[in-house]
């Protein structure tokens, strides 16, 4: 078996001994029992699988990631998707067993821990409902889909407000607060990347159109040709289906399920695609440098690219109903939708309406029209 030390990041020579050579630069380590059992207590809440997933896009060379989060009663889907180097197939399911690793020259130590020992993506499988590669392409990026049973990981309570960044003049560096929720924590990853890649971050519905919207010039005429979308680089897919039905379904194969009614909107250029996090924390220090104001929810920060809340929204931060973003109420809206076709075909009624969906004094207010 080999011996290979790492390159220093840790600030002492670490040997790392090579069990299974499984191919395409990627290896199988020697693993203790104990490691394995330490692996299981280091996911301790949705947010840590974030950050873990995040990491692991960061060091498969990605410039650009996309995290896509919800949640349907206490199950949380979090989805990344980036365009790294890509896994081969015949690894899609390996690369979740303990100490599988491509990175045998590059375990380092970051703000959160020591990462590279091929322990991270086991830790998630061990702790999650269920964790998979919806797809990846060799030099063309991956999506890891996982999901999360809510009621045994927990995550923060609050995971609508968008964090407060302030500035401090005299010194340079930037605080930030607010509940340790999984905007947050992507944010703290984007402040992190020194430039080095950018992170979107919103509903499957968001994502989609970010990936829409931040397809290359080659991607978008290949799409006006007729290219295979199935078989392009991941970021570019989308920017290459036929009509809202391909879309939707090409989308599902990322592991972003929504209706082909999102998919039409998205199209049309209804949905506006997040900014990336590092972008909307620079407007906010521009706009509100102190951090003064109240933290303000994701949907609005998105929406409007401005930092801390102005007086109105401070009250509504107050609020203690949830928040929901425009891109999720029309993708319930479509759900809606779907589900009043069978009944409008037992009375004999119109299926093709669109309901209104609005949150409103603390409610989540449904109309339908019926004639």
């Amino acid at each position: 078996m080999g011996r290979l030390a790492d390159n220093g990041a840790l600030g002492e020579a670490v040997s790392l001994r090579v069990e299974t050579d499984l191919g395409h630069g990627f290896v199988r380590l020697l693993t203790a029992e104990a490691e394995r059992r330490q692996a299981a207590h280091d996911i301790r809440s949705c947010e840590d699988v974030v950050i873990e997933l995040l990491r692991n896009a960061r060091d498969a060379q990605a410039r650009r990631i996309f995290l896509a989060t919800s949640r349907e009663l206490d199950e949380r889907r979090i989805v990344v998707i980036d365009d790294g180097a890509g896994v081969p197939q015949e690894l899609f399911s390996r690369i979740f067993e303990p100490r599988v690793t491509s990175k045998l020259d590059t375990v380092h130590m970051d703000k959160w821990g020591v990462h590279g020992r091929g322990m991270a993506l086991y830790s998630i499988a061990v702790n999650a409902k269920s964790a998979a590669v919806a797809d990846s392409a060799e030099g063309g990026g991956t999506s890891i889909v996982v999901d999360v049973d809510g009621r045994a990981l927990k995550e923060r309570k609050d995971q609508s407000t968008f964090p407060v960044f302030r500035l401090d003049a005299s010194t340079g560096s930037v605080a930030v607060t607010g509940p340790r929720n999984i905007v947050r924590t992507a944010c703290e990853f984007a402040m992190d990347s020194r430039g080095r890649y950018q992170v979107f971050f919103g509903s499957p519905t968001e994502i989609a159109a970010a990936l829409y919207a931040a397809a290359s010039p080659e991607g978008r005429s290949a799409g006006s040709l007729g290219a295979n979308p199935r078989t392009a680089p991941l970021c570019e897919r989308l920017r290459l289906a036929s009509g809202p039905e391909e879309f939707a379904s090409v989308a599902a194969g990322l592991g972003l399920r929504m209706s082909a009614r999102s998919a039409r909107r998205i199209i049309d250029g209804l949905i506006e695609p997040p900014l990336p996090l590092a972008e909307l924390i620079a407007r906010q220090l521009r706009t509100d440098g102190d951090g003064s104001g109240a933290p303000a929810s994701v949907a609005e920060v998105a929406s409007d690219g401005k930092g801390a809340p102005n007086g109105s929204r401070r009250s509504a931060a107050r609020s203690t109903a949830p928040r929901i973003s425009d891109a999720d109420l029309e993708a319930f809206g479509d759900r809606v939708a779907d589900a009043f076709e069978g009944l409008a075909d037992s009375y004999y009624l119109s299926a093709d309406v669109r309901p209104s969906v609005k949150v409103s004094r603390g409610e989540l207010v449904v109309r339908i029209p019926l004639a």
